[in-house]
């Protein structure tokens, strides 16, 4: 990981990451120990998946026929695969692959929702993934919590995902980030990175926004601390060299 070193050089771990010095007296942020998605999010797809197949054999009955591969349920589950793969890839450091297996989940899920009308993505096209899909095709609740959780996860580990770049492109860390809280506000690893990328980006009163706003959510996290002392010695530096050029 690369320290950061000046105004606009930084990176971030899995968003909680710890920032530690490195005796120069730049914050260094250390690589994640963990996945972007927790073994509680792992074990919530796994029983998920288990419920479905519990399903699908309670009413197979005496039928023959194995259901389609573009089932509801069938894409649900091949988005949770992928998203499971993304989150092993980000453990062996393969942030690039991990990132490819995310956009792959994010595919399947779009597709379908595309397919049976969501507001966010009727506009567009339906997905080819989804061929056999008709549009009276509903979803149970519990397919419709398990989407939406994948959704936020791979948004929110795609960001994860990018931080890890040797070049990160702060303005994607910001839209993913923004995707999540857009549908869940209070979210602490997407408040935070928005800060982070705000912040890198130069805009210093959103980021201070958000990062005051992922304090609330956990106040002892010391990079979060931080990042607001960082932001805060620039709004004031900035405020001073204002005030010093119109003199």
């Amino acid at each position: 990981m690369s320290v950061i070193q000046s105004e606009h050089d930084g990176r971030a771990d899995d968003g909680r990451g710890n920032l530690n010095d490195n005796g120069s007296g730049s914050p260094r942020l250390q690589q994640c120990a963990q996945p972007p998605n927790s073994s509680s999010s792992r074990t919530k797809d796994a029983r998920y998946q288990q419920q479905l197949q519990q399903h699908q054999r309670h009413h197979s009955g005496s039928m023959l026929k194995q259901p389609s591969h573009n089932e509801p349920a069938d894409v649900v589950r091949r988005a949770l695969d992928f998203k499971s793969q993304g989150t092993q890839c980000y453990k062996d450091k393969k942030y690039r692959e991990a990132i490819g297996k995310y956009h792959r989940a994010l595919l399947e899920i779009k597709g379908l929702c595309r397919v049976l009308g969501d507001p966010d993505t009727s506009s567009k096209s339906p997905s080819p993934l989804l061929p056999t899909i008709s549009k009276s095709t509903t979803l149970t609740e519990e397919q419709k919590g398990a989407m939406e959780n994948a959704e936020l996860e791979c948004y929110n580990s795609l960001a994860a995902c990018l931080l890890q770049m040797e070049l990160v492109n702060y303005e994607r860390v910001k839209e993913y980030c923004l995707k999540v809280l857009h549908k869940e506000g209070k979210n602490f690893k997407a408040l935070y990175r928005s800060g982070v990328a705000y912040y890198h980006l130069g805009d210093f009163q959103k980021a201070l926004h958000y990062l005051k706003e992922s304090h609330k959510q956990e106040p002892s996290d010391t990079n979060v601390i931080r990042y607001i002392q960082l932001t805060e010695m620039k709004i004031r530096r900035n405020a001073q060299r204002e005030k010093k050029e119109a003199t």
